[in-house]
């Protein structure tokens, strides 16, 4: 996934936030060892130091861990990452369903609309 920040938002956080969904999809799997500070900064395009601020904030959640001189790696707890993946997307569903309110719909109505798209956009 590419590395879209933009200046609206603290960018730390949104690097946090694309790591979570890196981790989450599977690009990044269950004990990985992940690519060192300068490395993702560089595909990231900003400043070192703020990549260790985010990478930090992944520790601090438990989601990825230091090995002294081994570098960092994702979690192995599946059920953690299974959990963000829920929450997530939770959040997500919740931004649609206001949205799809705003616009007028019922919840009858956004259910059978979702039924519709479910259909045409997923693999069967």
């Amino acid at each position: 996934m590419s590395w879209n920040l933009d200046n609206d938002r603290p960018i730390f956080l949104q690097i946090v936030e694309h790591l979570q969904n890196d981790i989450v999809s599977g690009t990044y799997q269950p004990g990985e060892k992940v690519p060192s500070v300068r490395e993702l900064a560089s595909q990231a395009s900003v400043n070192p130091n703020t990549m260790q601020r985010a990478l930090s904030e992944l520790e601090r959640t438990g989601l990825v861990h230091s090995e002294r001189t081994s570098g960092r790696f994702i979690t192995e707890d599946t059920s953690m990452i299974e959990g963000l993946k829920e929450e997530l997307a939770t959040e997500q569903i919740k931004a649609f369903i206001e949205r799809m309110k705003q616009l007028g719909l019922s919840g009858a109505e956004i259910v059978k609309l979702v039924e519709k798209y479910t259909e045409k956009y997923t693999d069967k």
